[in-house]
């Protein structure tokens, strides 16, 4: 029989106090921390995380037994990161090392891991920059969005961001253009994608929030002609990211 730590199970979640204390001390990237109660350990616990960055969600016990695979989770589990973060300077810096101009995906509230690691798979093959995602309301870099990039996440920089608008005001900063993805957009195929860009895709059931709207400086959609009028977050990402390919491409 294959042996296997009692504090770690198959998805490489962090189980019970003492495992993640150690974890946390010892620098071990971790994506979220999954709690319920307060004080004694599970409070240092919650200082631990706050000093190391790492987002720390309240659930309850039904949560944590889901999260622990029936291991002892003693009010605590962790998850551990795919991938290490990076910062979006240095998403901006790839563009500027390979001569070109920036090309970054935006995932506002993608919260579905499935959905956020075909994006990145995608980004990947088109040759994106690197995504942006929000730390609270949103899916992290844990062991099912990997699986589902196909490794991808190995190779596209992702870096989470406590402050999306203030990561926008960055970017435009640096000389980005931001385009919203919404059905009110202008079409995506007569909009011109060969400037420097950020490109922003909604959460899957209510888009982008209302604040990254009117941060957006343009808004595009696809153009619909059956009787459902949305597609899947990653499939319209899709869509929109080879578009931008075809147009800086094509010839």
């Amino acid at each position: 029989m294959k042996h296997m730590n009692r504090n770690l199970n198959e998805n490489g979640n962090i189980i019970g106090r003492n495992p993640v204390i150690e974890a946390l001390k010892s620098g071990k990237p971790l994506d979220t921390i999954y709690i319920s109660g307060n004080g004694g350990s599970l409070g240092l616990i919650r200082r631990l995380a706050k000093e190391k960055g790492v987002v720390v969600k309240d659930v309850q016990d039904n949560k944590l037994t889901q999260l622990a695979e029936g291991g002892s989770h003693q009010g605590v589990v962790a998850v551990g990161s795919c991938a290490e973060y990076v910062t979006v300077e240095d998403i901006l810096a790839v563009s500027q090392k390979k001569g070109t101009k920036p090309f970054i995906i935006i995932c506002d509230e993608i919260e579905d891991p499935h959905n956020l690691g075909a994006i990145i798979r995608t980004a990947e093959t088109a040759g994106v920059d690197g995504v942006i995602i929000p730390k609270r309301r949103s899916a992290s870099l844990n062991a099912t969005v990997a699986k589902t990039s196909a490794g991808a996440v190995s190779h596209v920089p992702v870096a989470k961001v406590s402050n999306l608008s203030a990561c926008i005001d960055t970017l435009k900063d640096n000389g980005v253009w931001i385009y919203g993805t919404d059905a009110t957009g202008n079409d995506c195929y007569s909009t011109d994608f060969t400037g420097s860009m950020a490109l922003v895709i909604g959460s899957e059931g209510f888009g982008i929030s209302r604040l990254i709207r009117e941060k957006c400086d343009f808004m595009v959609k696809l153009p619909m002609y059956g009787k459902i009028n949305s597609l899947n977050a990653s499939v319209a990402g899709g869509i929109f990211m080879y578009e931008v390919v075809r147009q800086r491409y094509s010839g």
